[in-house]
């Protein structure tokens, strides 16, 4: 009797922040994240795709709009956000409570594509 091995094939999803939270860096999504997987930059934050457990519970907390499951087709340049959130929360402070936003935030909270202008690879104090 032939049987039909089935491979495990689950695949690791996470959330990624985009280009929103660049000079914004509101924490309310750091407060909910039950493994603290939020890494902070200068001006933005970044998930740890290898820590995010794929709760969701970070999402809705955003107020900008700035996080997204990785799997979600309507991100644009989805690969390049997913690999910018993987290197810099390598090297970038963990932050595990909620922060004051920065001060400008209202300011650039509607302006569109701010990576090229705006991103700092300096890590968040």
């Amino acid at each position: 009797m032939c049987r039909n091995k089935v491979k495990n094939t689950s695949i690791k999803m996470t959330y990624i922040v985009k280009d929103e939270c660049i000079k914004c860096k509101l924490t309310d999504c750091v407060e909910v994240c039950p493994v603290d997987c939020f890494y902070e930059g200068e001006n933005m934050l970044v998930i740890n795709p290898d820590e995010c457990i794929d709760c969701g519970v970070c999402e809705p907390e955003c107020p900008i709009d700035a996080i997204k499951a990785d799997t979600d087709e309507s991100v644009h340049d989805k690969e390049k956000w997913l690999l910018l959130n993987k290197k810099f929360s390598a090297i970038w402070p963990n932050i595990s409570k909620k922060k004051e936003p920065m001060k400008e935030h209202e300011k650039f909270r509607e302006i569109k594509n701010k990576f090229k202008s705006h991103f700092s690879e300096k890590p968040g104090k």
